[in-house]
């Protein structure tokens, strides 16, 4: 409702990746090169790490909205816990390969021959494996594999793995020296600087259709930084409940006052979640009195889906307080789609 009531397009800070909203901070600029370099040499690995919410995704999308599709064949796979074997087949129908029925070999076979087509095509292919740190051994082998595809000399399959941290832990294992011998660029997406935060909050509001309603107080975008530390979802996550609280008592200034207020609130409703948990950790000291095994992976899903329905429910909540606002209070909001006209 705040996009209503500030009177913006659309959403300014949804968590849901876009490359409309690709911000070039200092670190995804340099990731960027790096990504670039990795496409002129045309071959290897390149490997870009980073926390949870740094926008590793958001950075994929961009590639995939700027890259040539005459010239790049982009095939862009969301890793799970999936084996060697399983790793060939999403590679396999991420190409439009028939995979059905199809053995290990035969699905080499096709991989090959179409990659072989493409290059003859003057079409090079790039996989992108995003949430690599979750690929056992076997997968990440069966990529090294691929990536061992060659013609005259020339390499037919680049690959690119995000993923978190841990993942630069896993690949530096004995066990995967050879993939490591491939890799010929890495990076590491770091937070933005406390310098950063003003520029993205604006950038993504002026794509948005924000026109200086509301206004923003200079301290703001240090509290913002105070609270997330630069964190690009965490940003969001953030800007995006003060807006809603700004909407709900009808502020037309957003100071570090108000991001405060959201931030307690936010930190609330994470200890409440954390209190819902709690008993959970207690139980595990209950198998060695002899208890009744518990599933405690369902029940921690339980107690964090209970945790969600909350915390929408609150949101509900203020919702239907500003509909309320704008039923019985309606010259406000009307005068000012007036104005905005």
């Amino acid at each position: 409702m705040y996009t209503e009531y500030y009177g913006l397009s659309e959403r300014p800070f949804q968590l849901t990746p876009d490359a409309r909203f690709y911000f070039e901070s200092r670190t995804h600029k340099k990731a960027m090169a790096y990504l670039g370099y990795g496409l002129a040499q045309g071959e290897g690995f390149i490997v870009i790490t980073g926390d949870v919410g740094a926008g590793k995704s958001t950075l994929v999308a961009h590639l995939m909205a700027t890259i040539d599709r005459a010239r790049l064949n982009a095939i862009n796979i969301v890793s799970t816990q999936v084996e060697g074997t399983d790793m060939l087949r999403l590679a396999a129908q991420g190409m439009g390969l028939d995979t059905a029925r199809a053995e290990k070999a035969q699905l080499l076979e096709r991989v090959e021959k179409h990659l072989e087509e493409e290059a003859r095509n003057g079409k090079r292919t790039l996989l992108i494996v995003d949430e690599a740190q979750n690929l056992p051994e076997s997968a990440l082998e069966e990529l090294r594999m691929l990536s061992n595809y060659q013609i005259n000399g020339r390499a037919l399959l680049q690959i690119f793995l995000l993923g978190q941290p841990e993942f630069r832990e896993k690949i530096a294992s004995d066990s995967l020296e050879q993939l490591r011998q491939r890799v010929i660029a890495t990076h590491h997406l770091d937070p933005m600087g406390a310098n950063e935060v003003e520029p993205y909050i604006m950038h993504r509001l002026g794509l948005s259709g924000w026109q200086g309603r509301p206004s923003i107080s200079p301290e703001t975008f240090a509290e913002i930084y105070r609270h997330t530390g630069g964190v690009p979802r965490r940003v969001n996550q953030l800007a995006a409940r003060v807006l809603l609280h700004g909407a709900v008592e009808h502020l037309d200034v957003i100071d570090a006052e108000a991001v405060e207020t959201v931030a307690a609130e936010m930190a609330a409703d994470a200890r409440k979640q954390e209190e819902r948990v709690l008993p959970l950790r207690s139980v595990s000291s209950a198998s060695a009195a002899h208890e009744p095994v518990r599933d405690l992976g369902l029940e921690q899903r339980i107690f964090e889906l209970e945790a969600r329905v909350e915390e929408q429910e609150t949101a509900l909540r203020r919702v239907l307080t500003l509909l309320v606002d704008w039923v019985e209070g309606e010259a406000e909001p009307v005068s000012y789609r007036h104005n905005a006209a």
